[in-house]
């Protein structure tokens, strides 16, 4: 019995004709041979599965044929039907043969001439991983090459390769495959291998294969093993994955602004296991396409913008602590709450009042009444505030007053027990999970953080944040959140105050402050000269 080929296996493009995508790449090989202007070194670079290694093979092919037909091999002639035995092509994975070692004997080689070919090729699959010595042993032989030698390198990370070696390549870029020429070739292979599968998993299985063929292939032979047709929940089921046709409810909701819709079909991808970060390229690639056909009725370029902003800038820094998908939730809410359309008012006031079992802990109380724990988008008795310039200026004015190293590093103590902490509600933790302290005297702290929608969030909720931290850790702090580019600007403010001698004084942000403040009789300025002074993140 013939043992069982796997699809990638089988299905890999044995002519150019065969390939699927980079049209360009082909016919500029395929002029190539036909002019018989053959370079003495190529390198293919681009993302896995693309047709860099198949490109090269059938390459190597064409231009040891003795016939070729319009830059094609014949595949008739003695050195086609000899090809995939011949001695004259050389394949080196230099992930494994990377020594210097394995290129000088390599170079002690390529004087030989070929035994049956015009060319002898030598295939150095990714390349990248070479050693420095390796690379400048083989740069000697690229600089002056045998005539009958040609160099064929493939890499998927064209940046560490040595530029001495790119100097002596032709370079051809491959790209990923489009959705519609992944899809193409799946249905060509579906229909040659009797598999059943609809148009929907066609196109999930192309979308998760990220414009790899070789991808998208091993994912079809996977999910034919089950002699089931293949469907789309079958896909989400098994891979994480999140079907075009919910991700597009998920968009008309937020452009409804319909919140209520919109945080069940969050529920639901809490709850599922899918991958949130296929979810985000789906919801980022979905939106721009929608927005780009004019397809929203009340989401501006503006939102959109920011939304695919954040959700790319949080892309690898989630806090898998937490759910993700609530803060992607949250981060939509937040786009929706300030936007100045006529629905503003009642996205702002559902964010304000909206209550979920998903979206804060609860507590059980003596009298067995459940009550909500306080949570940055549900709460009872406190409601979130639109912070000032002149809040954000005391607060920092505040924290510069009396702040010291030795506070800052007792307070990035207590803020990383904060972060790892259980007893916080989820919500308090997947936005602080994406803060640090970057200055702190006793009882203020500056934060900063990545994310707009983090800093608006907690600023409108500092009460909130604060209560938590007194309740859990019996810590009094008041905080204040900034960007980056923000934190710089105070940091560099704050400089040339040392440099001018300026002396910071304490601001009271209430009347019981200003009454501790007579009674204690203090002169509230801070020391600049302090050997402990404040230290700068």
């Amino acid at each position: 019995m013939m043992d069982y080929k796997v699809l990638y296996r089988k299905y890999r493009p044995t002519r150019f004709d065969e390939m699927v995508g980079q049209k360009f790449t082909v016919e500029m090989l395929k002029n190539a041979v036909i002019n018989n202007k053959i370079a003495h070194a190529y390198i293919f670079t681009g993302p896995r599965g693309t047709g860099k290694t198949s490109s090269a093979k059938i390459f190597a092919k064409t231009i040891n044929c003795l016939s070729p037909v319009d830059g094609e091999a014949c595949g008739k002639c003695s050195n086609c039907l000899s090809f995939s035995n011949s001695p004259d092509i050389i394949e080196i994975d230099a992930a494994s043969n990377n020594g210097v070692d394995d290129i000088r004997e390599l170079i002690n080689n390529v004087k030989i001439a070929p035994t049956e070919g015009k060319y002898k090729v030598y295939i150095i699959d990714e390349v990248h991983m070479m050693t420095q010595s390796a690379f400048n042993a083989l740069l000697l032989t690229l600089e002056e090459p045998p005539s009958h030698a040609v160099f064929i390198m493939a890499t998927t990370n064209i940046e560490s390769v040595p530029i001495t070696i790119l100097s002596r390549c032709q370079r051809f870029n491959f790209t990923k495959i489009s959705l519609d020429d992944l899809c193409n070739q799946l249905k060509f292979v579906c229909k040659n291998e009797n598999i059943s599968i609809d148009d929907d998993a066609i196109l999930e299985i192309a979308s998760l294969s990220e414009g790899g063929m070789r991808d998208a292939l091993s994912l079809l032979d996977q999910l034919s093993s089950t002699n089931t047709k293949i469907t789309t929940d079958l896909i989400v089921a098994n891979y994480g994955s999140i079907s075009y046709s919910f991700i597009n409810n998920v968009i008309e909701a937020l452009d409804s602004s319909n919140l209520t819709s919109l945080h069940e079909y969050f529920s639901q991808l809490s709850t599922s296991g899918a991958d949130y970060k296929i979810f985000m390229k789906k919801f980022i690639d979905s939106l721009v396409g929608s927005f780009n056909n004019n397809k929203f009725k009340r989401l501006t370029y503006s939102q959109v913008k920011s939304i695919v902003f954040e959700f790319n800038s949080i892309f690898n820094e989630i806090n898998i602590n937490v759910n993700p998908f609530m803060l992607l939730e949250l981060i939509l809410i937040n786009n929706l709450a300030h936007d100045v359309t006529p629905h503003a008012d009642e996205s702002i006031n559902i964010l304000n009042t909206a209550k979920s079992d998903d979206l804060v802990n609860s507590k059980i109380q003596d009298n067995d009444n459940l009550s909500v724990s306080s949570s940055f988008s549900s709460h009872d008795d406190v409601s979130s505030v639109q912070v000032s310039d002149d809040f954000v200026k005391l607060r920092i004015n505040n924290c510069f007053y009396g702040a010291k190293k030795s506070i800052l590093n007792d307070i990035k103590q207590i803020w990383n027990d904060i972060r790892d902490s259980s007893r916080l509600s989820d919500e308090v933790i997947s936005y602080v999970s994406d803060t640090d302290v970057v200055a702190s005297s006793s009882s203020y702290a500056i934060l900063v953080t990545d994310l707009d929608s983090t800093k608006h969030i907690i600023n409108e909720n500092l009460k909130i944040l604060e209560d938590e931290v007194k309740s859990y850790f019996d810590e009094v702090m008041h905080f204040i959140v900034l960007s980056k580019n923000e934190w710089l600007n105070v940091k560099k403010e704050y400089v040339t105050n040392i440099k001018n001698g300026y002396i910071y004084k304490f601001i009271p942000e209430n009347i019981e402050d200003d009454i501790n403040t007579t009674q204690n009789d203090e002169i509230l300025e801070t020391n600049i000269f302090e050997s402990d002074k404040i230290e700068i993140v």
